[in-house]
């Protein structure tokens, strides 16, 4: 039944890959995409690619994502898609009238080698391109990275395109939030304004993925970045880029081409992460940390101590982007717990050596994988080999759990069968809390449902 077939035995792979901790890139490109106020995503290849990419963000957010297709057919697919983008360009416009079409290719435009500035710059001079609009593009094939590669992607060509020094440096910084969802960026603004810091966020889908229910269908929702903030990037003083995967390839363009200085760090999820961006914050725009966040903190290590011995030494098996997954370990580490088994489908051999530095303290060597073979098969036996008491990922490791009795705390991307990711936080000292309640829940529940009658209390 469902994955009981999976067998301890573990044999070395390098020409499948079974249940993949990873999706594909335009779907990272897409999310990023829909981070630009009036924005419309554009898929250039074949009608099914477009249709998995909404589909799979729809399910996720519980929110109708448009994007439109280049709608490959054979001849597109044989001959180039030039006609069918260029032609796709002026319906959009002319239907839809976004203020921008953010063009990611797939496996197939890339295989062909559809020169995507060449079609563009075709459609300008046809006159498909209205005045004050615009289409910018990234290069996303299937085949290369994940979703989190392609988000970074996308992310940069919002540097390439728009970025630009206008009336010299102003004292605002830039904040790249790295593929999380709309509820952690809304939650970094936040602590940027408790920091009293004027800020950019790019991309920032937070009231566009997460917005309120009005009665009305918004095509283009009052969120995102605009394109004028878009532009003054260029002006910032400097850029704080979460998530090396994710952010540092913008950072590093905007650093280049404007001469922004950038400091990177991981996403902030845990104690230890979140202090360094505070700290980071204080010390690039010379402020004073306020009792509002110092009490967030001290909530956070109090939920902490109050419940520890429940955290203690228990045994956790992860699956999650790079960029997530970093802080994540760091932060169960830092609370006593154990994270055994690692995988993550996104390569990197940096990633690896990172998750080796975090738990190289603890007292049995973890079981780490990353890149194309670190499927959630593998993370599957590695658990019917050396059992756990917790598993953390997204909604495909439900089916582990199951079959192996583990309770299961949904995070990452994607979750389709559950809400509220996409309104409750996972990264600052808050995001914190509802984390820990997450996984201290989970654990709780499987202490009430195994014990027995002479051991079930009520306090806990």
């Amino acid at each position: 039944m469902l994955l009981r077939h999976t067998p301890k035995e573990i044999k070395e792979r390098t020409a499948i890959t079974i249940n993949p901790a990873k999706t594909c890139q335009p779907i990272g490109a897409m999310y990023a995409s829909l981070g630009i106020h009036g924005c419309l995503p554009h898929s250039h290849g074949s009608q099914g690619c477009c249709a998995y990419h909404r589909s799979t963000l729809t399910r996720h957010y519980k929110e109708p994502v448009m994007a439109a297709t280049s709608s490959f057919t054979e001849g597109a697919s044989v001959f180039g898609g030039q006609a069918n983008l260029v032609q796709a360009i002026n319906n959009i416009f002319t239907v839809y009238n976004p203020d921008i079409i953010a063009v990611h290719t797939t496996c197939l435009s890339e295989t062909i080698g559809d020169d995507i500035p060449q079609i563009v710059a075709k459609a300008m001079t046809d006159g498909k391109i209205p005045d004050g609009k615009y289409v910018i593009h990234a290069n996303t094939p299937s085949y290369a990275g994940s979703h989190v590669t392609g988000f970074g992607s996308m992310v940069k060509a919002m540097v390439d395109y728009f970025s630009e020094n206008t009336a010299g440096k102003r004292e605002v910084y830039n904040l790249i939030p790295g593929y999380v969802e709309p509820s952690d960026m809304e939650e970094v603004k936040r602590l940027a304004n408790e920091m009293k810091i004027d800020s950019i966020m790019f991309p920032d889908t937070s009231g566009i993925l997460n917005g309120p229910q009005t009665g009305r269908f918004e095509m283009f929702p009052e969120g995102g970045v605009s394109i004028n903030d878009l532009k003054l990037t260029g002006d910032s003083a400097a850029t704080i880029a979460l998530g090396k995967l994710s952010s540092e390839p913008a950072a590093r363009a905007l650093d280049t081409k404007c001469k922004v200085p950038y400091k990177l760090l991981d996403i902030p999820i845990g104690f230890l992460a979140t202090d360094r961006l505070i700290m980071a914050m204080q010390d690039l725009a010379g402020t004073t940390v306020p009792y509002s966040i110092e009490l967030e903190r001290g909530r956070m290590m109090d939920m902490i101590t109050d419940m520890q011995q429940y955290l203690h030494g228990k045994r956790v098996a992860l699956s999650a982007d790079p960029d997530q997954l970093i802080p994540l370990v760091e932060f169960l580490i830092s609370i006593g717990m154990d994270p055994v088994h690692i995988v993550t489908g996104t390569p990197g051999k940096k990633t690896e050596k990172r998750l080796r530095e975090l738990t190289s303290g603890m007292k049995s060597e973890a079981n780490i994988k990353v890149g194309a073979n670190a499927d959630l098969f593998l993370l599957h036996q590695w658990i019917k080999n050396d059992p756990v008491d917790l598993l953390i990922g997204n909604t495909y490791l439900k089916y582990i759990a199951r079959d192996e009795d583990i309770s299961m705390v949904r995070f990452g991307f994607p979750i389709l069968d559950r809400v509220g990711h996409s309104y409750f936080p996972t990264v600052g000292y808050r995001g914190g809390m509802r984390l820990i309640e997450m996984i201290l829940n989970a654990l709780l529940d499987a202490k009430d449902r195994k014990s027995p009658d002479e051991s079930f209390e009520l306090v806990m």
